[in-house]
């Protein structure tokens, strides 16, 4: 997971601009500890409604 911390600070984190202030105030493996928690419970809620991944109008302009 820290590899997509360092892919995040190399390349950018386009539409997770959270990810980006956060790395800036925390050290890498902190927020590849939060993107991997957001992660999971992304997974949760979709298992738990029996939805598939439903990207946002905001990421897909």
């Amino acid at each position: 997971m820290v590899a997509s911390g360092r892919k995040a600070k190399i390349h950018g984190t386009g539409h997770r601009p959270w990810l980006t202030a956060l790395l800036a105030r925390r050290p890498t493996k902190v927020a590849a500890i939060a993107l991997a928690n957001e992660l999971a419970r992304m997974a949760w809620a979709m298992m738990a409604r029996n939805e598939r991944y439903k990207e946002s109008a905001a990421l897909t302009a």
